[in-house]
């Protein structure tokens, strides 16, 4: 309980950060709860006076919560049907703005993790180059056979584990209240998202784990054209610290740098496109924080990844249905759109129609098809989409909703390097390919032959399963033989479960009895 009453405490405190940094300021009274509007205006008294825009303000006050708050808002950015499509779109350009901690710090960390003095470990080791909400980046060089060789060690922040832990009793407090307020709410399982969002934190402050999905990436894309991951020094390598290549190269945000360079800018923007695409479709495994400030080229024009710490997973469902819709919408195909939500049980057949469904598609579609590839936006695409799922009962698609995230980001990327950047376009080769390797003949034999493995796999089981069944049979009759031998302790243990069973037993049959009686009272009235 006095946990509860602090996290709540905590919560208002939160509540009163945000609501002096002006971040409810975008918030439309009329579209909250009725329980919620009160509480919305007396924020809005505290409010100070700002000249900023939305973004700038909420960033300001996240960053002054700190990390934990910084991780919330940036995950809330992948749940447009939660928080609605315009906040989300704000809160995907938060942007870490931590304060870097100190140097000394960081090497004792380092010294800690891997068990040696930093000065052994590598021949130099810079202040911090970047801090973010989890971990800052230090540049450093090791020794080789072929000279220093530059790298970046990322190192965990100090008591960060301890922090989230505290916060994340307030997230869940905060998420309880929201159910309680709008009951509406529980649709979107207000309380599962925290749950998502403390399993996320929990793997992305185990650098060892960021270093295995780097590994995984390389090997996955090995021999891919114009986009490649750092390598890991595994060796300089531990839960707190995580040491890989240093990537010279360009961000790319910095627009003017590329184009100084000679890099082709158009061209960049349908290799991103391409590549997150092929990593999500062929994998089923892709980089799920492809913002500018993560993305490099190098100077043989590749793309460089880095912070592998925000990963998603499809599985290959998930994958063919994510193909065959943007296959669909390519293809103005609405029908077998519609067929694909029903076939997946994401959409109540029971309730509605493919016909009905597959007009409102069209109600999307149509006007994108007849608008320049500039002026359609994928994520206006994702909010029509999620305001027509929800009249048609769609639940939502945790699984989805990451890797839809993420392509409105690449797509952004992408249309600042290239303002007449045609998603369309740049995604039919890669979805095409897909489509005619997974779902075509060749694809359907795989399958097939997957299945006849699998069962293949049982078949060999089958003996050792037979004698395990066996000995467990023989082992019974010993015992029926025998009889059980039972200490006093055990015998009393017993007993006590048998009464607690009985007690419950009782229980349950009055309340199994309440429920009949009203029942028949109801069917009578």
């Amino acid at each position: 309980m006095a946990g509860t009453i602090a996290a709540l405490f905590r919560l208002a405190g939160a509540g009163l950060v945000l609501a002096r940094e002006g971040a409810f300021a975008g918030i439309d009274p009329e579209t909250l709860p009725g329980r919620a509007r009160l509480p919305l205006r007396l924020a809005r008294l505290v409010e100070r006076k700002k000249t900023d825009g939305e973004a700038e303000r909420l960033t300001r006050a996240v960053n002054r919560l700190g990390p934990s708050y910084v991780k919330l808002g940036q995950f809330l950015a992948t749940r447009p049907d939660i928080v609605g499509s315009d906040v989300a779109e704000t809160l995907g350009r938060l942007r870490d703005e931590i304060e870097p901690f100190p140097e000394a710090e960081a090497r004792s960390t380092v010294e800690k993790a891997l068990g040696k003095p930093v000065e052994v470990l590598f021949a130099a080791f810079s202040p911090p180059v970047a801090a973010a909400s989890i971990a800052q980046v230090h540049k450093a060089e090791i020794a080789t056979e072929d000279g220093p060789k530059a790298v970046a060690v990322k190192v965990l922040r100090p008591g960060i584990r301890r922090r989230f832990r505290r916060d994340l009793d307030t997230f869940y407090a905060g998420a309880r209240v929201v159910e309680r307020v709008d009951p509406a709410s529980r649709r979107l399982r207000p309380v599962a998202v925290v749950d998502t969002l403390a399993r996320s934190v929990t793997i992305e402050m185990d650098l060892r784990l960021e270093a295995a999905a780097l590994s995984e990436m390389a090997e996955a894309t090995a021999s891919d054209t114009g986009f490649r991951v750092p390598r890991v020094e595994w060796e300089l390598t531990a839960r707190d610290v995580l040491t890989l290549e240093w990537i010279d190269g360009i961000k790319l945000s910095d627009l003017d740098g590329l184009r100084a360079a000679g890099h082709d800018l158009p061209a960049l923007a349908e290799k991103l496109m391409q590549a997150f695409l092929r990593h999500a479709l062929r994998d089923g495994f892709f980089h799920a924080d492809m913002h500018q400030g993560n993305l490099f080229v190098d100077a043989t024009g590749d793309i460089v990844a880095v912070d592998f710490g925000i990963m998603g997973r499809l599985t290959r469902a998930e994958r063919r249905f994510l193909a065959e819709i943007l296959f669909g919408f390519i293809r103005r195909d609405y029908r077998r759109v519609a067929e694909v939500h029903f076939e997946a049980g994401y959409v109540p057949a029971r309730r509605h129609s493919v016909d009905d469904f597959a007009q409102a598609l069209r109600a999307i579609g149509e006007p994108i098809h007849g608008q320049r590839a500039r002026d359609i936006s994928m994520a206006r695409l994702l909010s029509l989409l999620f305001e027509v799922t929800e009249l048609f009962d769609m639940q939502t698609r945790p699984e989805l909703l990451l890797v839809q995230k993420t392509m409105v980001v690449v797509e952004g990327v992408s249309r600042s390097l290239d303002p007449d950047f045609d998603m369309w376009s740049a995604s039919e080769p890669v979805v095409a390919d897909w489509i005619e390797r997974f779902l075509g003949p060749a694809g359907q034999l795989e399958l097939a032959a997957e299945g006849v493995g699998a069962l293949g796999r049982l078949v060999g089981e089958l003996p050792r399963l037979a004698e395990r069944a066996e000995r467990l049979s023989a082992e019974m009759d010993r015992m029926g033989e025998r009889g059980f031998r039972l200490d006093p302790e055990t015998v009393a243990e017993i007993g006590r479960s048998e009464a607690n069973a009985a007690r419950w037993g009782r229980v349950a049959l009055w309340v199994i009895a309440v429920v009949a009686v009203i029942a028949a009272i109801k069917w009578v009235w």
